[in-house]
């Protein structure tokens, strides 16, 4: 098929690339969100999509809005026959969507109708699911409510955060939408509604939801600061200063709530149930480091609070 490829983060890139090496399909064109300003240097950068569209040669689009009359004119001569998007970042009109034979097919990296909306590997980090994948739907005018295609199952580890389990989820879900595009080629495979029971949905991840407080129970702390890690990245307060977190371990005793123990072994922080140790942090201003080195260059006093 003539596919119209639609992504932009770097989780999109495995899916574009396993349809560009496809020998059964033809990616005539990208689209993606418009060049942006990124990195510490404050640069105009291209997304990861449209550099490996640059490397093959392909076109690239980068409307402000899909909606855009040049868009829609350039996509309707292109004709083609199927769009798969993969975290594309902008809703797409009605007049685009009707536009390739086959429609628009999203890969959600969830189990729909689980886990709607822009942050289904946080939401399933935070929820404590065991269990979480991705699916192939057909876009709609509804947030993610389109029949599905196919689905994969993935093990969520104790250990994932974000962003681990969504390089797996990236890699494991690109087979799937290949798989969703040859099965449409084929004409055998048909989308099925979504259920209406076990709906839930995810909201994007903001810095308030990345904010720790300490007087909620270990377990619920370790799961937020997994889900928002590597991004916005976890953060509580200590001095009217933010520092970054990374992932805790749950340890078997208990300190009072917010409060710290530095030890030989390590920094322990007292939560609403057991403790936690403390593996890395990130001071304003510097780089991550490990939490005993921080907690020894800033002398903290054993009971200090922070939070």
């Amino acid at each position: 098929m003539r596919l119209v490829f639609a992504g932009t983060p770097e989780p999109a890139v495995p899916s574009l690339r396993r349809l560009i090496e496809s020998e059964r399909h033809e990616v005539v064109a990208v689209v993606t969100r418009p060049d942006a300003v990124a990195g510490r240097g404050r640069k105009i950068t291209r997304s990861p999509i449209g550099r490996l569209a640059d490397e093959h040669g392909i076109p690239v689009f980068t409307p402000n809005r899909p909606s855009e009359p040049e868009f829609v004119e350039q996509l309707t001569e292109l004709a083609p026959d199927c769009c798969p998007v993969v975290a594309y970042g902008a809703l797409l009109p009605e007049k685009v969507l009707s536009i390739p034979r086959h429609g628009w097919v999203n890969l959600h990296f969830s189990l729909l109708p689980a886990w709607r909306g822009a942050a289904p590997v946080q939401a399933a980090i935070l929820a404590g699911d065991e269990i979480t994948g991705a699916a192939t739907f057909q876009i709609e005018k509804g947030l993610d409510t389109g029949p599905v295609f196919g689905t994969m199952t993935e093990k969520v580890r104790v250990t994932d955060t974000a962003g681990i389990l969504l390089d797996r989820l990236a890699e494991s879900g690109a087979h799937l939408l290949e798989s969703t595009m040859d099965g449409i080629e084929a004409g055998a495979l048909q989308a099925i509604p979504q259920s209406t029971e076990g709906i839930s949905y995810a909201p994007k991840i903001d810095a308030d939801t990345a904010h720790i407080r300490w007087d909620q129970p270990a377990l619920a702390i370790s799961r937020r600061i997994r889900a928002v890690t590597p991004a916005p990245g976890a953060w509580t307060e200590i001095d009217g200063k933010r520092l970054k977190l990374g992932p805790v371990e749950l340890v078997e005793e208990s300190l009072p709530v917010s409060t710290i123990d530095i030890r030989k072994s390590g920094v322990f922080l007292g939560t609403a149930t057991t403790a936690v140790r403390l593996t890395e942090v990130q001071p304003q201003g510097k780089r991550m480091m490990p939490a005993l080195d921080w907690a020894r260059g800033a002398r903290l006093q054993p009971g200090t609070v922070i939070g």
